[in-house]
């Protein structure tokens, strides 16, 4: 860990399986109305991540990439609860996105919303959620860097660190 404050920290992945595992980790904390945006290159482990989160949510289907539908939505088999896992990528215009309907899901308490390519459309976010950036280091590490607005998504990414390294 690198960058760490109240709304901030930088975690090194050293493996996919690494990068499943803090998307399960974070699963298993989300809840309804959380909203988690997901920036970086093709190839960078946002989708791998998004699969983590949605098997430590408990979803009863395996999140695959939904660029070319946009949006899938996954259940719970438990509860009433949703995860819309959305994918930005395929989309050229602000208009475009906010077509999506995008709104309306993340003012859902029971849905939480896994959006990839999130820095296409950065200002349709609410101001409560948590960005995390993923970067290249080399063929098999990456930097993930959390950053949570907000106090709902700063409690969340307090719990997060603290699940992560014990502090």
């Amino acid at each position: 860990m690198l960058i760490s404050d109240a709304q901030t920290f930088e975690f090194i992945s050293r493996s996919p399986k690494q990068t499943r595992r803090l998307g399960a980790r974070l699963g298993a904390l989300v809840q309804g109305g959380d909203v988690i945006a997901l920036e970086g290159e093709l190839g960078a482990g946002k989708t791998l991540f998004a699969q983590g989160l949605g098997r430590g949510w408990g979803a009863s289907t395996r999140l695959i990439s939904p660029s070319y539908v946009l949006v899938r939505r996954h259940e719970r088999p438990q509860d009433a609860q949703k995860i819309y896992h959305i994918d930005l990528y395929r989309l050229n215009t602000l208009g475009e996105i906010i077509d999506l309907g995008l709104e309306e899901l993340f003012e859902a308490v029971q849905s939480i919303c896994v959006v990839e390519w999130a820095n296409r459309a950065p200002d349709i976010f609410p101001t409560d959620h948590l960005w995390v950036e993923f970067h290249w280091l080399d063929e098999y590490r990456r930097s993930l860097i959390f950053r949570a607005t907000g106090e709902r998504h700063t409690v969340l990414l307090r719990k997060y660190h603290k699940d992560l390294i014990g502090k």
